[in-house]
């Protein structure tokens, strides 16, 4: 099949979205599929099985009959686009897309249905324009069962989990004393990584109160935030970053935090294995929509995250990862505190995630997509 994936964000810009579509390029072509990317100018990758075109300067109206004129130059049977509401520089051209490319079949793959900040004070019509990329779309994929309950209204629909950004493995000479010791630690400290781009959905402040009261109750903990930076698609997260540094300096926690800034992905893994425990405490609760999540299952670290805002069958509280309610830095420090003085219960989580990673493989992911183009042209186009 000859598929064209229109994503707003490629490496090497910085982003969870980027790095998802270089990914599952990368196993589509594998796979004997013929990929061909539109993007933006910034973007660069060199793979001869995947053709890049990154010529859009801006997600204006000219961007979307440049993507027509590309769709038809490189004969393509299918459109995978790569949506997230604040990608595209939050364009309103690109709910327009499938009425564009028509009778070339869209498929919208909805990374994110949350849009607070699409159009600010819009109302409704954020609503109606999101809805509308979907109604007209020939079929949608979600990463989420958040996401999958909010477009029932689709008739063809599948939820397709991503997997894990950072996919690189541990080196023979690995050794967790020395990346510890990067990060500032000593014998005995204990280590709790935060991983991600900064935002305010997940929660870094809540860890920042939660850290000060391990503390203050003489737990040697130490904060290492992985990657750390805000990212450039959503520009309420730069001044989140600022207030994040406010509040480490205000809360005296700046000797015991190491943030990394942005890492390569055999740093990141090192990191993240070097740890005693990863604390990911969303505000809108643990899930599939989020890549640091499946990074952290994908190296088996014991987690300690929030409770789903939806039933996630495959989430089990205490065996694949500890679950604490939101917004709660008491209850967070108390579940860090449980995995401080209980090694074993760390174990059983770090074996837990383990069992659970192979859920968000990267080739079953792409033969999944591929099952899901194939029913799209048959039965929804």
């Amino acid at each position: 099949m000859r598929i064209g994936i229109i994503t707003g964000e490629f490496p090497p810009m910085h982003g969870g979205v980027g790095a998802y579509s270089r990914i599952l390029a990368r196993h589509l072509a594998a796979q004997g599929h013929g990929i061909y990317i539109l993007t933006d100018e910034r973007a660069r990758y060199e793979d001869n099985s995947i053709h890049l075109t990154n010529t859009i300067r801006r997600w204006d109206g000219r961007a979307w009959l440049k993507a027509r004129a590309w769709a038809r130059e490189h004969r393509l049977e299918l459109i995978s686009l790569q949506y997230q509401t604040a990608a595209y520089a939050m364009s309103p051209w690109v709910h327009f897309l499938p009425d564009i490319l028509r009778p070339l079949p869209v498929v919208t793959t909805f990374h994110d249905l949350r849009y607070p900040y699409l159009f600010p004070k819009a109302g409704m019509l954020r609503t109606w324009i999101v809805r509308r990329l979907a109604r007209f779309s020939a079929g949608v994929i979600t990463t989420n069962h958040e996401d999958m309950a909010a477009l029932a209204f689709h008739d063809c629909r599948a939820l397709i989990p991503i997997a894990s950004n950072i996919t690189t493995a541990l080196t023979e000479t690995f050794n967790a004393a020395e990346w510890r010791a990067r990060a500032g630690a000593v014998e005995g400290d204990f280590v709790i990584a935060h991983f991600g781009l900064i935002n305010r959905s997940k929660g870094l402040d809540v860890l920042l109160r939660a850290l000060a009261l391990l503390r203050k109750d003489g737990v040697s903990a130490r904060l290492l935030i992985v990657g750390g930076t805000a990212g450039g698609n959503d520009p309420t997260n730069l001044d989140y970053a600022k207030e994040i540094d406010g509040l480490i300096d205000s809360m005296e926690l700046r000797p015991v935090i190491h943030q990394t800034g942005y890492l390569d992905e055999s740093d990141v893994s090192a990191y993240l294995h070097a740890a005693d425990v990863v604390a990911l405490p969303y505000r809108d609760g643990a899930s599939y929509r989020r890549g640091s999540l499946m990074a952290a299952l994908r190296y088996a670290c014991p987690i300690v995250t929030t409770t789903q805002s939806v039933a996630i069958p495959s989430f089990v509280d205490g065996e694949n990862l500890l679950c604490v309610p939101p917004d709660d830095p008491d209850a967070l420090a108390a579940g860090l505190r449980r995995l401080y003085i209980d090694p074993d219960l760390r174990r059983k989580l770090s074996q837990g995630a383990a069992a659970l990673a192979p859920t968000f493989d990267w080739e079953q992911i792409a033969r999944e997509h591929v099952a899901f183009f194939d029913r799209v042209r048959e039965t929804c186009a």
